[in-house]
């Protein structure tokens, strides 16, 4: 970083290698702040599930579990059977490599998608968006809106979640007769971003 020299002549070499410091300190942690903002922000997400202004990222997880499905009649053709999305079940881990496990994601009683930290603190959610992740198998990433929080801790002032990086999760393309009221638990994982306000 360009220190500019006005006024430094006035100011003793001790003082004046001070005030280089302090500067580029200064600069270096705006530098970092703009570099994590950006990586926040970005990460190749759809516009259509990014989180509106105002927002911060206040915790990124890893989850690793299953989407359960349950094999169902259609309703107005009962020759045809369709596969339909049940319930989430997942542990949320701090790290990519699955070893810190901070929390868990299911339904709860009143078929909420619901957010558990560790620490005893819970966030529901709505789905606002969705979009594809490239993959045939791969279940789509979501924008959600926070609609309940529980307890206090570190999930309490979350705003909106986000589902992106999906991998798996997603149902058989084809049933029968034969699977009718069976339910089947295909493996997933996905990263959960929670975000509150600024």
């Amino acid at each position: 970083m360009i220190i500019p020299a006005i006024g430094l002549q006035f100011f003793p070499n001790f003082e004046r290698s001070i005030i280089c410091y302090m500067a580029r300190t200064i600069f270096s942690f705006i530098l970092v702040f703009y570099t994590l903002t950006g990586l926040a922000q970005d990460k190749s997400i759809p516009l259509a599930i990014q989180v509106p202004a105002g927002n911060r990222l206040i915790l990124h997880t890893y989850a690793k579990g299953v989407q359960v499905y349950v094999c169902l009649q259609y309703p107005t053709d009962t020759s045809r059977y369709t596969w339909a999305f049940a319930a989430p079940r997942a542990n949320l881990y701090a790290d990519s490599s699955y070893h810190q496990l901070i929390g868990k994601h299911y339904f709860d009683a009143g078929k909420n998608p619901t957010w558990e930290d560790t620490d005893g603190s819970k966030v529901n959610g709505v789905k606002l968006q969705q979009a594809s992740q490239p993959g045939s198998n791969a279940i789509p990433w979501l924008l959600l809106k926070a609609t309940a929080t529980n307890g206090t801790g570190v999930l309490t002032p979350v705003t909106f979640i986000q589902r992106i990086s999906t991998q798996g999760g997603k149902a058989p393309a084809t049933t029968g007769s034969a699977q009718k009221g069976q339910t089947i638990e295909v493996p997933y994982t996905a990263e959960y971003l929670f975000w509150g306000k600024e």
